[in-house]
């Protein structure tokens, strides 16, 4: 769409939930244009000629992704979300710029540089997804959150910030939020309404994604006390009763009074499913819980056109287990001589994982309740290399680390986690490690994956847990108000508390997982084999043959929980094998290391 002189032509993909106050603000100041329809995106561009592009962006409360040409000053700006919910790829070759919303768009062009970068893969393999700037392909990039990419005519670039979380946690630190508990829950209460309430606006049905966990209840909650019909809620179960999350889920919907539909997933639907994501996510991406969120995309999109999600609570209110197993951890091996920590980490891997997982399973009634764990072997034998760590930083590294560079020849390329001056001055290693999943596991996995697998269907899914006025005050928040008697979110539980009964609220996070240890040993186990065939793999010359047979064998035989390393692989392989007519072939070389593109 053009703006009303001309000056301004945009592609816009998302939503300004708040476009309605921005036009309002546009008419009072005697800025509107002539309106010729009722987008929001006509209004963004009113904004712009207004304001000029980065005080209109400020503006601006949504998921976006949007380029923008200024033909006045002959630039092209490619701009983001503050927080990446939207994707935006770009790729600047000899003849063109190209640029998208998914690289499927990109690749068949013919100036795409469609060559893998092994440096990114290396990354990949070490998180399951590629983090940001990167992308699998050289020369091939994301623009980060927050982040406004400016082109002008002769090439040259120009990145900058427009929204900052590490500026937004230096604001919030210094002026820590001084009310007491019930202030803060009221204060929460009124700008998590807000929020929802924002992004209830549609003219299409919609409903909410609700797993039975505290933040998609809490969605449930607001937005159920917000509508005058019974709001239409979405989930998964699992007849694998220790993933199985659909029993609590229909609880808390019985209790809100909602409309609600619920789709239990077999290894045969997950089978079905499989063939689509290298399309779907476009580069090599193994979250696994990426097929039930399809499924549940799906499962919505019959009834639904848009669907909000719980998603950002975890990382903003201190949801995950590792940041208290991890500060624990810290707390007692920084005392410990490094190399007594050798001897034990040693000692704890020498017990096979299945010998953990059997004495300290949640049956065992005999073993205090805080050491029964899901799949205890994997997690002892990770947080043991963890206990070699020289800081806390690389004890963060280690817990959410999978495959090293050993597996293949890569080098390190810098990300957000990796790069302290990029890093706000927080003393508690606790936030240090919600910062790091705030910069990368939420933006490159979990906005990854429910982006595209609702996209896949058609579905739009809104996030109002990732608004940024929401963010902001959470980061203002003292730790103590998210962080209670051993466990998190204890402000959100507060708030929770208002709306269902404590008994749908304390009980065990289990997360959105799927059985794939159980299936991979079973129905999964031929199409994984065919994947892992020693031959293809060394003919694809991308890793070390032998350590990826030796984890997928221990796999197999029970000697090891490493179903998470084997999916990594897996999912890669897959990807390559529906890029086989591209030209996907490692170089015979490292190609030199990667930069983001200069700054002009």
């Amino acid at each position: 769409m053009q703006s009303a002189s001309g000056r301004y032509t945009m592609v816009f993909n998302g939503e300004a939930y708040n476009y309605e106050s921005i036009r309002r603000e546009l008419i009072e100041t005697g800025n509107a244009p002539s309106w010729r329809g009722h987008s929001d995106t006509e209004v963004l561009l009113a904004a712009f000629e207004a304001w000029g592009l980065e005080a209109a962006v400020q503006r601006f409360v949504g998921m976006f992704a949007f380029a923008l040409w200024d033909a006045n000053e002959r630039k092209l700006h490619l701009v983001r979300d503050r927080m990446g919910v939207k994707p935006l790829y770009f790729a600047p070759t000899a003849d063109a710029l190209l640029f998208g919303s998914e690289l499927k768009a990109m690749t068949v062009a013919e100036e795409f540089p469609h060559a893998v970068n092994r440096d990114a893969l290396g990354l990949y393999m070490k998180y399951a997804y590629v983090p940001a700037p990167y992308t699998i392909y050289e020369n091939v990039w994301k623009v980060r959150p927050g982040t406004i990419v400016t082109i002008d005519a002769d090439g040259a670039y120009n990145e900058r910030a427009y929204w900052s979380l590490r500026d937004v946690i230096a604001r919030a630190t210094a002026d820590r939020f001084a009310g007491n508990h019930e202030e803060a829950t009221d204060e929460l209460q009124r700008i998590l309404a807000e929020s929802v309430k924002l992004r209830m606006i549609s003219d299409v049905p919609l409903g909410v994604f609700l797993s039975g966990g505290v933040d998609s209840s809490l969605v449930a909650s607001v937005m159920q006390a917000q509508s005058s019909a019974p709001v239409k809620t979405f989930t998964i179960g699992f007849r694998e009763a220790e993933y199985d999350e659909a029993t609590y889920a229909a609880a808390v919907a019985k209790h809100l009074g909602t409309d609600h539909t619920e789709l239990y997933v077999t290894a045969s639907d997950a089978l079905d499913v499989i063939p689509r994501l290298p399309d779907i996510y476009d580069e090599p991406f193994a979250d696994s819980s990426q097929i039930p969120t399809f499924l549940v995309s799906r499962l919505a999109r019959e009834k639904v056109t848009v669907s909000l999600s719980g998603d950002g609570g975890d990382e903003f209110f201190g949801g995950y287990h590792r940041y208290f197993l991890g500060r624990k951890l810290w707390d007692k091996v920084d005392r410990v001589p490094r190399v007594t920590r050798r001897a034990a980490s040693a000692a704890l891997r020498a017990v096979p994982m299945t010998v953990w997982n059997t004495v300290l399973s949640p049956k065992r009634r005999f073993v205090p309740t805080a050491l029964r764990r899901d799949r205890a072997g994997e997690r002892i034998h990770k947080f043991a290399r963890a206990m070699t760590s020289v800081t806390s930083d690389s004890l963060y590294y280690e817990i959410v680390t999978q495959w090293t560079n050993s597996v293949l020849a890569a080098r390190n390329l810098p990300i957000g986690i990796t790069t302290p001056s990029e890093w706000p001055r927080l003393t508690d290693m606790i936030e240090q490690m919600m910062f790091f999943d705030q910069i990368s596991y939420l933006p490159d996995d979990i906005l990854v994956k429910v982006d595209r697998a609702s996209m896949a269907v058609s579905l739009e899914a809104r996030e109002p847990l990732l608004d940024h006025r929401l963010i902001e005050f959470a980061w203002r928040l003292p730790l103590n108000m998210k962080l209670r008697h051993g466990g998190g979110k204890w402000i959100l539980k507060n708030l929770l508390a208002r709306y269902i009964p404590d008994s749908l609220i304390d009980r065990p996070k289990m997360g959105f997982g799927m059985p794939i240890d159980h299936w991979l040993r079973g129905p999964l186990r031929g199409w994984a084999e065919s994947l892992l065939d020693e031959r293809r793999l060394r003919e694809d010359g991308f890793f070390d043959v032998a350590a990826i047979r030796a984890k997928w064998t221990e796999h197999n035989t029970g000697r090891g929980e490493w179903q998470n390393y084997v999916w990594t692989v897996l999912m890669f392989q897959a990807w390559l094998d529906a890029r086989r007519g591209e030209a996907v072939q490692p170089v015979s070389e490292l190609p030199p290391a990667l930069s983001v593109p200069a700054a002009s």
